[in-house]
């Protein structure tokens, strides 16, 4: 998260708004924020009623181990028509590489 809070200016360049979902309520992201990661300045969205409704649609609620109700560590490009142009789901112990997602922004952008 940290990283892409420090990259946004660098997405904001072209023309793409990052925000972060998860099946956490606003108390926790705002308790994560508090504690651990310092104030984010992008959006960060709470996933919590219907639990993972989102999530869900979007194929990414874990349903099994090793934490049943979470959802995997994934990124979406959605372009300016809606549709997903991009999607990538990591290990939960990866961290999304924005090098990456940067350049898909660009390629979709062409």
């Amino acid at each position: 998260m940290p990283a892409f809070d420090s990259d946004r200016e660098k997405f904001a360049a072209l023309d793409a708004q990052v925000l972060d979902i998860s099946v956490d309520s606003i108390p926790s992201h705002l308790a994560w924020q508090k504690k651990e990661l310092g104030t984010m300045h992008l959006p960060m969205c709470a996933d919590f009623y219907p639990h993972g409704a989102v999530t869900q649609a979007y194929g990414i609620l874990r349903d099994g181990p090793p934490v049943a109700g979470i959802s995997e560590r994934a990124a979406f490009i959605v372009d300016k028509s809606g549709k997903v142009a991009f999607a990538k789901v990591y290990p939960l112990d990866q961290v999304p590489d924005n090098q990456e997602l940067l350049a898909a922004i660009r390629k979709i952008s062409t």
